[in-house]
């Protein structure tokens, strides 16, 4: 049965596909893998000076900008934190702020794990 172009290229799309699958599970002995840290940057010490009855002008002097405000609950501030290297999630925080009118009425924040340490939560 003779090859025609068709065929041949099927059989390339598949080797290239197969190859590039291969290429992102393995890894490559003393490779840098990117830090890449994404969210907003915040702490126990920034966290502590927080206290219920601030204005949202006062939070977001201390917090910055949340990264992201529920369109459907504006009275809710949310902010996240994470670090990967390469595919690996080595640190994520969450806290969500929640406000009545102009005043912060609550603080719910994931216990904050050490720097270095694995959270997946």
């Amino acid at each position: 049965m003779p090859l025609n172009s068709s065929m041949i290229r099927t059989a390339v799309l598949a080797v290239l596909c197969t190859s590039l699958v291969a290429c992102q599970s393995f890894r490559f002995p003393g490779v840098y893998r990117v830090v890449v840290p994404q969210g907003n940057v915040f702490d126990e010490e920034m966290i502590s000076q927080l206290e219920v009855g601030m204005t949202r002008s006062q939070v977001r002097f201390i917090m910055g900008t949340p990264l992201i405000k529920d369109t459907f609950n504006p009275d809710r501030w949310d902010y996240t934190y994470q670090v990967q290297r390469g595919s690996e999630l080595s640190q994520k925080k969450r806290m969500s702020l929640h406000f009545n009118g102009d005043q912060l009425v609550k603080i719910d924040k994931q216990a904050l794990p050490e720097e270095g340490t694995a959270s997946t939560d």
